[in-house]
C-alpha cells in the first residue's frame, strides 16, 4: 500500500476520533475516541519517520494519560444522568455535524483542487524524531513549556482530590 493512501486514511481517522471526542457527551466513549485520534497521529509519526516520537506518542499519551484520565473520570464518580441528554437533540445535533463535516470536505476539496501548488517528495529530514534531536529541542528550546506542562497536571491531579473530596463530604 503506498505511503499517500496510509496517510489519507489515518489521516481521516486522526479527524473522525477528533470529532468524536468533541461531540460525545459520554466522558469514556470520549476518552476512548481520543485513543483512536493519538494512534493514528502517531501512524502519521511513523509516515515522517519519526518513529521516537510515534512511540512516545502510543506509550505516553495513549497509555499514561488516557489511564490518568479514566481514573479521574471514575473517581469523580459522574452518574450516567449527569452526562446524559435529552434524546430530542440527537437528531438536530446529528444533522448539524453531518452538514458541518460535509461543508468542510467540500471546502477542503475546493481548496486542494484549484491550488496551483503541487507539493514537492520530502527529502529525508535528518535527525527529525530522534531521540537525541527530541532531547535536545524538549530540554534546550521548549524547557519552560515542558516544565509548565509538569506544573499544569500537578495542579489538575489535586484539583481531582479537591473535588473528590468535597463530594464526599
Amino acid at each position: 500500500m503506498s505511503h499517500t493512501v496510509i496517510f489519507y486514511i489515518f489521516s481521516a481517522l486522526s479527524v473522525l476520533g477528533a470529532i468524536m471526542v468533541v461531540s460525545s457527551r459520554n466522558p469514556v466513549s470520549s476518552a476512548v475516541s481520543l485513543v483512536l485520534t493519538l494512534f493514528s497521529t502517531a501512524v502519521l509519526f511513523v509516515l515522517l519517520h519519526a518513529h521516537f516520537i510515534a512511540a512516545i506518542q502510543i506509550l505516553i499519551y495513549a497509555g499514561a494519560i488516557m489511564v490518568l484520565f479514566l481514573f479521574t473520570v471514575m473517581f469523580l464518580n459522574i452518574r450516567e444522568s449527569e452526562f446524559r441528554f435529552d434524546s430530542m437533540n440527537i437528531p438536530k445535533r446529528t444533522t448539524f455535524l453531518l452538514l458541518f463535516v460535509a461543508a468542510t470536505g467540500f471546502l477542503a476539496s475546493k481548496l486542494f483542487l484549484s491550488s496551483p501548488i503541487r507539493f514537492p517528495k520530502l527529502e529525508d529530514p535528518g535527525n527529525f524524531g530522534t531521540v537525541a534531536d527530541v532531547g535536545r529541542s524538549l530540554f534546550i528550546d521548549y524547557l519552560l513549556a515542558f516544565e509548565l506542562a509538569s506544573v499544569l497536571v500537578v495542579v489538575a491531579m489535586v484539583g481531582v482530590l479537591v473535588i473528590a473530596k468535597g463530594r464526599e463530604s
